[in-house]
């Protein structure tokens, strides 16, 4: 009977997302239709398609493992950054600009905008070969963390449950494209609302209510100190660490191609102001939730002597929720199946559009240009080929780990955010941004992560603390993008952009007038 229940929730949930994927074929015979609904996708499936794409079986398992273990409850602050830095601040300084400009430039892809902003077919091939390579690894560490909670669920074979969930993605995200991804981020979004909801109530009734699991918590012996409460502090016992953490999960955002895409498919002003809510609220529930929960993790897990939990930081989750009832256990396996799908589909929806739009079509199709026809089923071809690939890596890195899931994560999202984050802003807002600055970025991004990931399989030992705090993945990551935020500006002062005419043509965009009704403004008297 336990048994029945679980697989009854995943067969209903199953049914959904491929119902969703042959309902939206009809969105999906253009390449605008394919890759960013026609930018007619409505301010809850847009906030919910940003919030779902952010948040995923990584944070969940990963993220909230290894963070909650290593800050406590103070890795709940992860959370809120996430929220206000990652979304609601995204949301202000980047949709509408990014919806103004990108469609003044008919740009669909962040390759083709870096291209027409910058005047650089260059810049359009390398970002797209950067995509490439770096959201591979990202996208198999989503297998990662869905499958040990599956095996944990029903005691299927790991390789299994990687299958199941690929072929299920690729089949609504090949059928319906962007506007089936946004109508299934909704409906699991949902569920990741009320679903994270529920186990942090379970799982704390386990100590016996809040006061008393922060009570067993605050008699824990923080690593390298005698004080007791180091886990239940304000700030935690590494405000360091913890800031590192904050940076890159909440600022990264603002650099990662799957995440700035869904403010180029923004339908109207009216979804720009409801999605900043509506995702800031999400986050606030979901990524809160998440490290929040997380934080407790000490409770339900064995330190080894390394002072790292027995199996695993990626353990510590699963370890976490085993003895929950098997409705529970269902809702958890819906919720980070739920998570991990959205985010997969916007993962490979946007690495295939890139490589076919920004790759393909200009180096091989140079004198018979793709026609929409053929976009579309390329890029069709290549959600296939993405799955199947980051669905191998997973399955070969479970069996000989190198890394685990959030390792993998910040190395893609250290070198994302670095190569892409600063050009990405500045471009919207400053005329004098040159190439120079961007392929400098370009250059620090990719060079910061990749050294860090090298010192790291090497097993390299700094004598420098400094230079072992950005060993890390997830520091080195967050320091290329404070380089760029700060180099860019002073990059544009010494050396600006000469193409003035051009430029300024561009950013005419946002004097276009438009009429309002009282509602919105008011005259002034």
């Amino acid at each position: 009977m336990d048994m029945f229940i679980k697989i009854a929730f995943l067969v209903i949930f199953f049914a959904i997302m491929i119902g969703v994927g042959i309902y939206c074929r009809k969105h999906s015979t253009n390449v605008n239709g394919f890759v960013l609904g026609n930018r007619s996708v409505g301010p809850w499936l847009t906030a919910f398609a940003f919030g779902t794409s952010y948040f995923s079986a990584v944070i969940f398992v990963g993220y909230a493992g290894q963070f909650g273990w290593k800050f406590g409850m103070a890795s709940t602050w992860i959370g809120l950054g996430n929220a206000f830095i990652g979304s609601l601040l995204a949301w202000n300084i980047l949709g509408r600009r990014t919806r103004v400009m990108t469609q003044h430039l008919d740009s669909a892809t962040m390759p083709d905008f870096f291209m027409k902003r910058y005047n650089s077919k260059a810049l359009k091939i390398t970002a797209a070969v950067i995509i490439f390579i770096f959201l591979i690894p990202y996208t198999a560490s989503l297998y990662n963390g869905l499958s040990r909670l599956f095996e944990m669920a029903f005691g299927i074979p790991y390789e299994y449950c990687v299958i199941a969930m690929a072929v299920l993605t690729c089949v609504y995200v090949v059928l319906g494209g962007y506007m089936a991804t946004a109508i299934n981020d909704f409906i699991q979004g949902i569920i990741m609302l009320f679903g994270i909801i529920a186990v942090i109530v379970a799982v704390l009734s386990i100590n016996g209510g809040l006061t008393a699991t922060i009570t067993e918590l605050s008699k824990i012996q923080a690593d390298n100190t005698e004080a007791l409460g180091a886990y239940t502090s304000f700030l935690g016992p590494d405000i360091f660490g913890l800031i590192g953490v904050i940076l890159l999960t909440s600022l990264g955002t603002w650099g990662l191609p799957q995440m700035v895409q869904k403010f180029y498919a923004i339908k109207s002003e009216k979804s720009i102001r409801t999605g900043t809510i509506v995702s800031t609220i999400f986050a606030i529930i979901v990524a809160g939730g998440c490290y929040f929960l997380g934080g407790f993790g000490r409770l339900f897990g064995e330190a080894g002597p390394d002072g790292k939990p027995v199996g695993g930081f990626d353990s510590v989750i699963p370890t976490m929720l085993e003895n929950l009832s098997p409705i529970l256990i269902g809702i958890v396996v819906i919720l980070v199946l739920s998570a991990s799908m959205s985010t997969l589909s916007s993962l490979v929806l946007t690495s295939s559009s890139v490589l076919t739009i920004d790759f393909i079509d200009p180096v091989f199709c140079k004198n018979k240009p793709m026609t929409e026809k053929k976009k579309v089923s390329t890029m069709r071809i290549f959600i296939v080929f993405f799955i199947v690939v980051s669905a191998v890596i997973a399955i070969i890195q479970a069996k000989s780990p190198v890394m685990f899931i959030s390792q993998m994560m910040g190395v893609s999202w250290g070198a994302l955010a670095g190569a892409f984050l600063a050009p990405f802003m500045y471009g919207l807002y400053m005329k004098r941004v040159p190439k120079l600055a961007v392929w400098i970025n370009f250059i620090l991004g990719v060079g910061i992560s990749l050294a860090s990931f090298i010192c790291n399989i090497s097993g390299v030992k700094f004598a420098s603390p400094v230079l072992t705090y950005f060993q890390s993945p997830i520091n080195a990551g967050m320091a290329a993008m404070i380089i760029g935020i700060i180099i860019t500006p002073i990059i544009a002062l010494i050396a600006p952009a000469k193409d003035k005419e051009r430029v300024d043509e561009i950013f005419d965009c946002f004097n276009e007038k438009h009429t309002v009704s009282s509602k919105q403004s008011i005259d002034e008297v």
